[in-house]
């Protein structure tokens, strides 16, 4: 299987473009929801470009589970801002973001035509390739970062927590647990984080601050300014901001937060919030993009492309002023040995709680069938075996999907 390489990390800085092209790809081809685009974006910037180490990345992904927002889509970020600044940043997320919100934004005019799209033999073989993405990231990331008894053992029981207690706050939980039980029984090497494992971003601390400060203050004044207003526009962003700034994990977990906000408030119709979730589960990327067919379906205010925008950028910024403001922080404060035993615990719990994903909701919605258990295993093999780029196996797995399921 791919495991990070041996060698260093490159450490000389990239260009936003560079960013953004990757991403672009990863955002076309990156099917399966966060779980599995965490294992596309270990293949592509751990393994495949060594832009950074193993456990630079755990590090960055457990601080991503712990903050509000899609943690994918935050990592992918703070991907783009360690590599190339804050044009990385905006790189990352458009790259990533802009494929599927396209599509579901011209989805949304022609959302009576298509239908319910949740049964197509393609859309299943892509989930049934998601459920080999899943397993290789778990693989790979439990051989560096569950190497001895103690470590493996929080995983498993962060796994099984997980599977017991299925919500975003236990998830939170378990990942707390996870960094006490590490803090309390593992022991950190006796250097503190050296170049190798590296993740510093050229933010200023007043910057990251400011944007703390920023999260906050529109979480509460955004309500009152809409209530006081009554502006459709700045509504749609009150609803997509609170959406966005409000729900750990991302993923599904948003969806009654966006169901609240939209359909039980009337800006949204009940059937249509159910078409475009379908249509969702159809296409690349992250979720949260969902948003965007949303603001272009709403009855009043901004509508069309210009609802699509709104309220595509207002649910993403809370994740976006959250990692710039604790990144500049994070890198000094995993050096310490205290904070280093935590991390190799919450660490160990992240291989747990992938595992858990793999199989709920990875496989149980992934594998409906023999042949669709089928199409996982060939995918599985081409990519730990032959070695296959994720992108080439979604495609085939699409289109063994069309063909036999």
């Amino acid at each position: 299987m791919p495991s990070a390489p041996d060698a260093p990390p490159r450490r000389h800085p990239g260009t936003a473009l560079e960013v953004f092209l990757v991403f672009l790809r990863l955002g076309v081809t990156s099917f399966g929801g966060p779980i599995a685009h965490l294992g596309y974006f270990r293949d592509a910037f751990v393994v495949r470009r060594r832009w950074f180490s193993e456990r630079a990345y755990a590090d960055v992904v457990a601080l991503c589970q712990f903050l509000p927002g899609p943690a994918s889509s935050q990592v992918g970020a703070a991907i783009g801002l360690q590599r190339a600044g804050f044009p990385g940043l905006l790189a990352a997320w458009t790259g990533f973001t802009l494929p599927s919100a396209i599509l579901l934004t011209a989805f949304a005019f022609v959302v009576d035509a298509l239908g319910d799209v949740s049964h197509q033999g393609w859309l299943l073989g892509l989930k049934a390739a998601a459920v080999a993405v899943v397993a290789q990231a778990v693989l790979g990331m439990a051989k560096t970062l569950t190497p001895d008894a103690k470590r493996a053992t929080i995983a498993v029981g962060a796994m099984i927590a997980v599977l017991l207690i299925p919500s975003s706050l236990g998830q939170v939980a378990v990942i707390a647990a996870a960094g006490v039980a590490g803090l309390l029984w593992l022991t950190a090497p006796p250097q503190a984080v050296g170049e190798a494992d590296a993740f510093a971003v050229r933010v200023p601390r007043a910057v990251a601050v400011m944007c703390i400060a920023l999260y906050f203050a529109l979480l509460a004044a955004l309500p009152i300014a809409s209530a006081a207003t009554h502006n459709a526009g700045l509504r749609l962003v009150d609803v997509f901001y609170r959406a966005g700034a409000l729900v750990f994990g991302g993923g599904h977990v948003v969806l009654p937060l966006l169901q609240s906000g939209t359909v039980a408030t009337g800006l949204v119709g009940h059937d249509d919030f159910l078409a475009g979730y379908g249509a969702a589960q159809a296409v690349p990327g992250p979720l949260f993009t969902f948003s965007a067919f949303l603001g272009a379906v709403t009855r009043s205010g901004p509508t069309g492309v210009l609802g699509a925008a709104i309220a595509l950028v207002s649910i993403f910024l809370p994740a976006a002023l959250l990692i710039v403001g604790a990144l500049p922080f994070w890198d000094s404060l995993r050096a310490a040995p205290h904070v280093r035993r935590a991390l190799m615990g919450v660490n160990a719990g992240v291989v747990g709680i992938l595992g858990a994903a793999l199989y709920n909701p990875v496989f149980t919605e992934g594998i409906g069938s023999v042949r669709a258990l089928a199409v996982a295993m060939a995918a599985f093999l081409a990519l730990v075996v032959w070695k296959a780029p994720p992108w080439a196996v979604v495609i085939a797995a699409g289109a063994l999907g069309f063909l036999l399921l």
